[in-house]
């Protein structure tokens, strides 16, 4: 698929798009949007998002071949106005990731860098995530999300099963040891019913 198609079904999407707990979305924006991921990638906590060495150029090449691969999309999430976090979306039977399984009709991969913030709040990484996800399965026509992250990275294992994901094995990448999950819309609406009712009593 064209990488204009792409964009105009992702433009769509977001137009279509309210969060319910106030998370924005638009499409990355280069060159207005890559200092600011320069930035947020270079520091220590980003160490599992592989690209600390990186530079501003070399960030600003990477997202532009992505946004022109017609088969994969970058997001900043607002909040409240301000950028918060980078969401990338990517069609599964186009990347590496299809030799290690059999790729379904509706599958779609995503990736997520929530930035840092001046002011902590609590739960606001497993909101950016549901938030994404909701918009996945929503506007993107996903019906089953593929993730692949590093097998060491414990954090992010305890924020994907808080969303339903099931973990299928570890395979392995050039530069990681991936652990292979998936999540349908039925595992995530079960998975985080009760976050729901909380928020609408």
């Amino acid at each position: 698929m064209p990488a204009e198609t792409i964009h105009r079904r992702a433009e769509a999407a977001l137009a279509a798009y309210r969060d319910a707990q106030g998370f924005v979305f638009r499409l990355l924006r280069i060159p207005d949007d890559v200092a600011m991921l320069h930035r947020w990638f270079t520091q220590e906590r980003a160490a599992f998002w592989l690209m600390q060495d990186k530079s501003v150029d070399e960030v600003r090449q990477a997202y532009q071949r992505m946004m022109e691969s017609g088969h994969a999309t970058a997001y900043i999430g607002l909040h409240e106005g301000r950028p918060a976090f980078l969401a990338e979306c990517y069609d599964p039977a186009h990347d590496r990731i299809r030799r290690f399984y059999e790729v379904r009709a509706g599958d779609l991969g995503m990736h997520v860098f929530v930035g840092p913030s001046e002011v902590r709040i609590p739960g606001f990484t497993r909101a950016v995530f549901h938030a994404l996800m909701r918009f996945m399965f929503a506007h993107l026509g996903a019906r089953r999300i593929v993730v692949e992250p590093d097998a060491t990275n414990h954090r992010i294992h305890a924020l994907n099963r808080s969303a339903g994901f099931v973990y299928d094995r570890d395979v392995v990448f050039t530069e990681k040891i991936a652990s292979l999950a998936f999540c349908t819309r039925r595992d995530f609406e079960q998975a985080t019913a009760a976050t729901l009712e909380e928020i609408h009593p």
